[in-house]
């Protein structure tokens, strides 16, 4: 290599902090030209988002409104009967309905009650 092309210190190579090589030093800082469409475009994009948080949070309080919740749509006394309701298992095991049948005075051989019917 010839002394003219390579460079005698690393004070030529490197000009104001930036390699000769660069196209533009500043193309990084280049958005700040047009800061105004660049802060309008932020903007924007900012309440599009905020309009659609409101949405989705409408949207979710409408479906509140139309979903039955026990908890909050019944009265107290009836929150507490539904709780006990839920404890309550229906043949859970099978010597629990052989109890129910063994206790009942009920006449299995009994022909099925229809309403409105006469027998």
């Amino acid at each position: 290599s010839t002394p003219a092309t390579s460079p005698k210190s690393k004070e030529d190579q490197v000009v104001n902090g930036h390699n000769e090589k660069e196209t533009n030093p500043f193309a990084e800082y280049m958005w700040m030209e047009n800061e105004e469409d660049f802060n309008r475009q932020v903007e924007e994009e900012l309440q599009e988002q905020e309009f659609l948080d409101r949405c989705f949070q409408e949207m979710l309080e409408e479906e509140d409104q139309e979903w039955f919740i026990p908890s909050r749509d019944l009265p107290q006394g009836m929150a507490q009967l539904q709780q006990q309701l839920h404890g309550l298992s229906v043949g859970g095991d099978g010597h629990a309905s052989e109890d129910i049948l063994s206790k009942s005075n009920l006449n299995p051989d009994a022909k099925e009650f229809v309403p409105g019917v006469k027998y």
